[in-house]
C-alpha cells in the first residue's frame, strides 16, 4: 500500500470508481460497473474495471469480499471515506470560492 494522500494520487478512472463505490454502498462489479457507464455514458469493460478496482483495494481505499463463490462484493474503507471526505471539503471551498467570486465566466 502506498500513502495516497489525495485523489490527486489516483488515476480519474480510479477516482469515479471510488466515488461511485462510496455512493452505491456495499455493491458487486456489475453494479459499479452499470454506475461509472452512467456517468462515461460508454462501456466500460471489464479489464479496464477491475483491475482499478484491484488497485484501489491494494490502497487500502476499498475492500473486497466474497458474495457468494461467483461474486465479489467492494466497499469503500474507512481510509477511502477520509479521502474523500477531505476532497470534498476542498471542492465545496473551491465552489465558494467561485461564488463569491460572481460564478464561472
Amino acid at each position: 500500500m502506498s500513502d495516497i494522500a489525495t485523489l490527486a494520487g489516483l488515476t480519474a478512472f480510479q477516482r469515479d470508481v471510488l466515488m461511485t463505490t462510496a455512493e452505491l454502498g456495499a455493491s458487486h462489479g456489475l453494479g459499479i460497473k452499470s454506475r461509472v457507464e452512467e456517468h462515461y455514458e460508454t462501456e466500460i469493460n471489464h479489464g479496464r474495471l477491475y483491475p482499478n478496482l484491484d488497485t484501489l483495494v491494494e490502497e487500502g481505499l476499498v475492500e473486497k469480499s466474497s458474495r457468494d463463490r461467483r461474486t465479489n462484493e467492494y466497499r469503500v474503507t474507512e481510509r477511502g471515506r477520509d479521502l474523500l471526505r477531505s476532497n470534498g471539503k476542498r471542492y465545496l471551498s473551491a465552489a465558494a470560492g467561485v461564488e463569491m467570486a460572481g460564478g464561472a465566466n
